[in-house]
């Protein structure tokens, strides 16, 4: 397995992954009409928009083939007013992928750009019914609040978490 930055060649596979991880994930919290309708084709434009903002960090999981079965990024929303803080935004594993230590590998490059950033602050946003959101718990995220969320039509509680990180110098890259 590979973790690597993500560029635009890799939009497809990501769109893919989002989509069926999506799919499995959210198969009992959202409603299936919604699932249903997610498009590869839509969520590939999406990612080359996104691949090409200049604040999106991403990385993503390669298994030993070379096929992309997981993803994660990062960027400040425009929501988050936090000082010196930023969002992890995405972590996503196909199915077949999860347990396999690749969310941990995912998280300790996520943490290291966030040290190397000086970030004092991490923010991320689950649905409160995922059972995933206890990854980012055992991982030392603090529930802060719950706050509703319309998807697909359905309102649902979305959880915000936070890690509250050493404040440290930001390293200096040549």
């Amino acid at each position: 397995m590979n973790i690597r930055r993500a560029n635009l060649d890799d939009a497809p596979a990501i769109a893919r992954v989002h989509v069926d991880s999506w799919r499995t994930t959210y198969k009992n919290l959202l409603p299936a009409a919604f699932l249903d309708k997610l498009s590869y084709d839509q969520r590939e434009k999406i990612w080359i928009k996104n691949l090409q903002q200049d604040d999106l960090y991403m990385w993503v999981v390669e298994n030993d083939t070379g096929e992309i079965v997981g993803f994660a990024t990062t960027n400040t929303r425009e929501s988050n007013s936090v000082p010196n803080a930023t969002d992890l935004t995405s972590l996503y594993l196909l199915e077949s992928y999860q347990g396999l230590g690749l969310g941990r590998r995912l998280m300790d490059t996520l943490f290291a750009h966030y040290k190397q950033h000086g970030y004092s602050h991490v923010f991320v946003e689950v649905l409160k019914d995922n059972p995933t959101k206890q990854f980012y718990e055992a991982f030392g995220a603090e529930h802060v609040k719950d706050v509703p969320l319309t998807i697909g039509g359905t309102t649902i509680l979305e959880s915000i978490y936070v890690w509250n990180l050493p404040v440290a110098e930001k390293e200096t890259t040549r």
